[in-house]
């Protein structure tokens, strides 16, 4: 998918193959003046394995990925919810939690089950992101946001994906799941790193682009 503007705008390719998460970063991104692309709209695109022992390294690993393949301006980003009465995990291996084949539900049903006997009070938790630029002639900038909340006994609402069903935030009272896309960009992680992206994608990468 393609924002459809003129072909003389610099492109920008946003590299991920997770559709929620590319719908979330073009409604936060799309109004930018870039002709803006999925890497998984793109014929035969593939992204390598998260192999980064960071955040900021995983999202650097997809946006050069994206930048090779493209030749274009990438962004990746990598983010992760992390519970204090986990140690701070699943954090890194959010996406991989509870083991392979299962989907979004699957993994926060599984959080929930860690989580059974821990009370509210300990329940404390933030979703954090990192959002990497990979200029393919040589720039490279590394943003983040974070969001703090608490794990839900259980999932409410059908909105976002991933953890957001249970992911309470106190200053709404709800969960991410039962908020509006609009509402949630305005105070989560990803709206967060995504807005100090754009005062970049707005300034040097873009003229080093253009």
């Amino acid at each position: 998918m393609t924002s459809g503007r003129s072909s003389s705008r610099p492109r920008l390719v946003i590299a991920t193959l997770n559709r929620g998460k590319g719908r979330e970063l073009l409604a936060l991104l799309g109004d930018l003046p870039y002709d803006v692309t999925l890497l998984a709209d793109v014929p035969g695109a593939a992204l390598p394995e998260e192999t980064g022992q960071t955040y900021q390294e995983n999202a650097l690993i997809k946006a050069r990925a994206a930048a090779r393949a493209t030749g274009a301006l990438s962004l990746g980003d990598d983010s992760g919810i992390e519970v204090d009465a986990l140690g701070g995990g699943p954090g890194l291996y959010s996406a991989r939690f509870g083991g392979p084949g299962l989907d979004d539900a699957g993994r926060y049903t599984q959080l929930l089950e860690r989580l059974r006997d821990v009370p509210p009070a300990r329940r404390s938790a933030r979703f954090r992101c990192v959002i990497a630029l990979v200029d393919p002639r040589g720039g490279e900038r590394l943003v983040e946001g974070v969001v703090e909340g608490f794990i839900a006994e259980a999932p409410r609402g059908t909105g976002g994906f991933g953890y957001d069903p249970v992911f309470f935030y106190p200053p709404l009272a709800r969960t991410f799941g039962e908020l509006s896309l609009h509402a949630k960009h305005g105070v989560d992680h990803r709206g967060a790193a995504a807005r100090a992206a754009r005062a970049l994608l707005a300034g040097p990468f873009r003229t080093s682009c253009a």
